[in-house]
């Protein structure tokens, strides 16, 4: 009985979509796409930390993170295995890969970082996490019905209204919720979190009817009016609305869970680690000039203190390890200690799986071995014989020229040119001919 075998057809493709890389690997058995995106990678080299093939190479790294327009890694997809690591571990999301049209991070058999952001029962929602956010991951939606559609403004209204500042948050829900708020907002730091600087009153839109005493969730507003406060109390709404947290952009910094006043958020890092700054470094260090270091972190865990040239809040810190590459006098050092991960499955492939997982805290990564492969001789360069000036034969070369001259004189009739651009073919030929007597 004869046994015959399939051949399993693979062809490997890449195209550019913007600032998309796609590089497509298909079989007759499946489709496996890798999709990166330049913009959105910080250089952190995971990719090239966790990589069996050494298909992933670093670009110039420091010179993207002072404004080079360049993608920080290169993908040679002619190595690549589309075992689907870089994707799995890629802390920023740059690298995403499907199979057959399934992102991997749904596939129970590819391990992937394990980390999130919960919001509790505390959360009221308010927008201060949303603000504040540095990858404007959060998405916040306010159900509550207005102080207009409640209590319509009555022009011509007396009373008083302050705002307790020890108390009031700057949640800025008072805002959302009648006009008479009107929330300063700032570029939120690392060392300043809030996102607004204050909370002032428009006193000509404000007609004291009260409904933001009972509103306000930190008791901060006093409203001396004409009004039953009953009354008020029976109206004032309940806020209401939801949270959701963009997980293609979050990188589970932890400005959430500082920000927030109400202790409703909990984040959960995909690594922990420790990030130092070495003192005889730093004197060459200009973080007003370079800001490598803050452009490439996804976290803005950056400052530049009062008593100190820079820092870090370590607090917001991802041990991404972005930062360390993109220093140009090699001031930071970073180091992973662990890595949050989803289980990795009994498959044949578990032990190369768990080899890169090791290598993202120990640095050292083991690659298949090799030591076996065959190599070919490479054949000898021959040398080519040198170039040898040719014979130039005088009455040859007149003969050239004189029917250069003839052909020139062709070349410039309008007949001729006309036929050609009209595509006449016959018509520009008997020209010629007739010219040059042919």
């Amino acid at each position: 009985m004869e046994m015959s075998e399939e051949k399993l057809e693979v062809t490997v493709d890449s195209e550019v979509d913007g600032t998309h890389f796609l590089f497509t690997q298909k079989t007759s058995k499946s489709k496996k796409v890798l999709d990166y995106d330049y913009k959105r990678c910080n250089g952190c080299g995971i990719c090239i930390e966790i990589c069996p093939r050494k298909a992933i190479e670093a670009g110039p790294l420091i010179e993207i993170a002072t404004g080079l327009d360049a993608p920080p890694v290169i993908v040679d997809h002619t190595k690549c295995s589309f075992c689907g690591m870089c994707a799995s571990f890629c802390p920023v999301k740059a690298l995403r890969m499907t199979v057959n049209d399934k992102d991997i991070i749904e596939l129970s058999q590819f391990p992937h970082l394990d980390s999130g952001v919960v919001f509790n029962e505390k959360c009221l929602p308010c927008l201060l996490c949303k603000k504040s956010c540095p990858e404007e991951a959060i998405e916040v939606e306010l159900t509550f019905p207005k102080k207009e559609a409640i209590a319509p403004f009555v022009s011509g209204k007396k009373g008083e209204i302050e705002v307790d500042m020890d108390k009031c948050t700057l949640c800025g829900l008072c805002a959302e919720f009648c006009p008479a708020f009107v929330l300063v907002e700032k570029k939120a730091a690392a060392d300043d979190l809030l996102p607004f600087s204050d909370l002032l009153i428009d006193r000509e839109k404000c007609d004291y009817c009260g409904l933001c005493v009972p509103f306000c969730p930190d008791d901060a507003i006093k409203v001396r009016g004409d009004f039953d406060e009953e009354e008020i109390r029976a109206k004032a709404p309940k806020i209401t609305g939801s949270i959701k947290v963009d997980d293609d952009k979050c990188t589970r910094c932890g400005w959430c869970e500082a920000v927030c006043p109400y202790d409703a958020a909990s984040v959960t890092k995909p690594f922990e680690g420790e990030i130092t700054l070495v003192d005889m470094k730093l004197k060459g260090c200009d973080p007003v000039g370079c800001h490598g270091c803050f452009n490439v972190c996804p976290s803005r865990a950056w400052i530049i203190p009062g008593d100190q040239k820079i820092d870090v809040v370590r607090d917001f810190c991802t041990y991404c390890g972005a930062c360390e590459k993109a220093c140009h006098v090699k001031a930071i050092a970073v180091k992973r200690t662990g890595t949050r991960h989803t289980p990795v499955e009994d498959t044949p492939w578990a032990v190369d799986w768990e080899k890169a997982i090791s290598c993202l805290t120990t640095m050292e990564r083991e690659r298949p071995e090799v030591s076996r492969t065959l190599n070919m001789d490479r054949a000898e360069k021959k040398s080519e014989p040198l170039h040898i000036k040719p014979v130039i034969d005088p009455e040859l070369r007149a003969s050239v020229e004189e029917r250069i001259k003839k052909i020139s004189s062709v070349l410039g009739s309008k007949q001729v040119r006309r036929a050609w651009e009209k595509k006449d073919g016959a018509t520009a030929l008997r020209e010629i001919k007739k010219r040059m007597k042919l």
